[in-house]
């Protein structure tokens, strides 16, 4: 089964991934590994730098007992010319059950999972996006989730503020998605050159001042300005962003003494996060890397189910 993005999942879908990752916490760690996926083989085609999807991915597969194939363009006959699809259907022709795909072209995952089923063959290899252009991350905005439920007991009712680069970031969509299902309030915050107007149509609070929503908040995802993909200047400098949407501190000691500090990483230290908050109790940015794991070892499991 594919997982292209948190949009076409229903609530019960999401909560039936996240409550499988809670079975899937500490194999491989504090229980032995399982063998859910014995036999079978995946795929990670990586056309993106990564290294904590990249990793966590193949920790996952074989935490459930998964062969993994790792494929990036470097060194590959892609460099002969060879499409993206020809390469993916190479190897699903090697016997491969599910193929992971990080891709800068939105949409990337789909046109893969449209040419399975256009191939008898095919059309059972699931398909699982790790991230396409500034589409959606779904499984990084699962394991936001599950980190949030795991440390609030809950999402329903949350007031939970996504901070930085809207625009860019498919993270964001993927957690809009998500957490209004899941009965959240979502508010986006950002330079009002970084919050498009349009994801208000989601049932999403737009905000520009993060002092001002700070009381309000239980949890804080601060998005990382994504430079790479800017083509203009969407704030004055660094600095200034760092001053007016950065979490300090100062902004830390004036939240609620119980909120939430998430980040999806890489994180640029002294630009939307500081050492002391990154590093600090309300931190649970290294519990998302290890929530991953067992997030993604609930998503292959469903990747490889064959309806």
């Amino acid at each position: 089964m594919h997982l292209l993005g948190l949009e076409s999942l229903s609530r019960d879908e999401i909560t039936g991934l996240l409550d499988a990752a809670t079975d899937f916490l500490g194999v491989g760690r504090d229980t032995p590994k399982r063998t859910d996926l014995a036999g079978k083989v995946i795929a990670n085609l990586f056309y993106e730098p990564s290294t904590r999807t990249r990793l966590s991915f193949t920790l996952a597969a074989r935490r459930v007992g998964a062969e993994t194939l790792d494929f990036s363009p470097g060194g590959s006959s892609t460099a002969k010319g060879e499409s993206f699809v020809d390469t993916a259907r190479n190897i699903v022709a090697m016997g491969v059950d599910a193929v992971v795909v990080r891709h800068s072209s939105s949409g990337a995952p789909k046109l893969l999972a449209d040419q399975f089923a256009r191939h008898l063959r095919e059309q059972h290899v699931g398909v699982v996006n790790a991230g396409d252009g500034a589409h959606a991350h779904p499984t990084q905005g699962l394991l936001d989730m599950f980190t949030i439920r795991q440390r609030k007991g809950r999402i329903e009712g949350l007031t939970i503020a996504l901070v930085g680069d809207i625009l860019h970031s498919r993270v964001a969509r993927s957690n809009i998605h998500g957490l209004t299902k899941l009965g959240a309030k979502v508010i986006a915050c950002g330079p009002p050159t970084l919050v498009p107007p349009e994801v208000a149509q989601f049932g999403v609070e737009i905000a520009h001042d993060l002092d001002a929503i700070l009381p309000r908040c239980d949890v804080i995802n601060l998005l990382r300005v994504q430079f790479e993909r800017q083509r203009s200047a969407f704030f004055p400098s660094v600095g200034e962003y760092a001053h007016v949407f950065g979490m300090n501190g100062d902004r830390l000691r004036r939240a609620d003494k119980e909120v939430l500090i998430l980040a999806p990483g890489p994180i640029n230290r002294g630009v939307e996060i500081t050492p002391d908050v990154a590093d600090g109790p309300n931190s649970a940015i290294l519990d998302q890397v290890t929530n991953g794991v067992a997030v993604r070892m609930a998503v292959l499991k469903r990747a490889c189910h064959r309806p």
